[in-house]
């Protein structure tokens, strides 16, 4: 399904800290792949300040889908189960006190790129709250999914990619997991690929180019999300691990990792995050009103000048209750213990 080929993508030798770990067996499925066990650094000090600090942490291995969760794997399972997303539910008054009533009813945010430069300080200018936007409606009331049965699914809260991986016999993967996975065993690179964006001048994730949020230059190709496997597999076989859209992971968010100050007798093992959701164990975020799980891996609206988030290493807060034009998933099956 790829349209550049992967001989154009240019990678160092991983450099992994502890040996690769064989699979246990067969895939749970076909389109799941093997990430194996190891110890890698996870974080960066060089970007954003809630990637700080970088640490080493080991994982134990695990499958997982090479694919983001598409439209049609999604309908698949709201044929079988008749679930309702949380965008098409209902909203509770009391939920939402001093909201706007036009707001109060089902749907989803939905970016909308504005005419001209805005003010980047100012969110409003290119997000909006549609109602009746949905998995099934993406830009709102009037938009389908035509043609977009293999683009991955978007506008999924927590509630419902959780939903869907227990139906699917999966699980939603740590965020330890999902950057090992993202890294393919290029240890401390900035991308799944290695340390240049562009290789051989090849773009290698549907992101942003142009000034964000107004001019998309679509080098890439591509103006929204694409279809998964548009660009070519990390060292790991998965695609997209970079843009196209966020990827929810378990974890609360902090903002800042605990770390470990490189201390080998102190290095996380299958490392899970704060355990509480209230940002108790965070002195820079002592009060959460809405619980916030970590999205990894960046979207097709990152750009270098305002959001450069498409590298394994970057994380966003996103509150458990909401989903958005740009928020998609992958699962993982972790193997059965011996």
């Amino acid at each position: 399904m790829s349209t550049l080929s992967s001989d154009a993508v240019v990678r160092r030798e991983p450099e992994p800290l502890t040996p690769a770990e064989p699979p246990p067996g067969e895939a749970p499925s076909p389109d799941m792949r093997w990430i194996p066990g190891g110890t890698y650094w996870m974080g960066s000090d060089h970007h954003y300040p809630e990637e700080a600090p970088a640490h080493p942490v080991t994982v134990s291995g695990f499958w997982m889908d090479c694919f983001a969760v598409t439209n049609l794997q999604f309908a698949r399972f709201v044929d079988a189960t008749h679930y309702v997303t949380v965008a098409e539910r209902p909203l509770n008054p009391a939920d939402y006190p001093g909201a706007l009533p036009e707001l109060l009813v089902p749907g989803s945010l939905v970016f909308r790129k504005p005419a001209g430069r805005v003010d980047l300080r100012d969110i409003s200018g290119w997000w909006a709250y549609v109602p009746g936007a949905s998995w099934r409606h993406p830009e709102g009331p009037g938009s389908h999914l035509k043609g977009r049965g293999s683009h991955p699914v978007v506008h999924v809260a927590f509630e419902d990619v959780e939903a869907y991986a227990t139906w699917a016999g999966k699980a939603l993967p740590s965020e330890a997991e999902w950057e090992r996975a993202a890294r393919g065993g290029l240890d401390r690179q900035e991308y799944c690929w290695g340390d240049e964006f562009t290789p051989r001048g090849q773009h290698l994730a549907n992101t942003w180019q142009g000034e964000f949020p107004w001019q998309n230059l679509r080098s890439d190709g591509f103006e929204g999300t694409c279809p998964v496997g548009s660009f070519p597999p990390n060292d790991f076989g998965l695609h997209e691990m970079a843009g196209n859209v966020w990827e929810w992971t378990t974890d609360w968010f902090q903002s800042r990792h605990t770390g470990n100050k490189g201390k080998s007798c102190c290095i996380p093992v299958n490392p899970r995050g704060p355990a509480r959701a209230d940002g108790s164990q965070d002195p820079h975020q002592p009060e959460v009103k809405i619980p916030r799980r970590v999205l990894k891996g960046g979207s097709h609206l990152c750009a270098p000048n305002y959001c450069l988030r498409y590298r394994p290493a970057a994380r966003s807060p996103q509150a458990v209750e909401s989903g958005a034009s740009h928020i998609g998933f992958r699962c993982i099956v972790r193997p059965a213990p011996h």
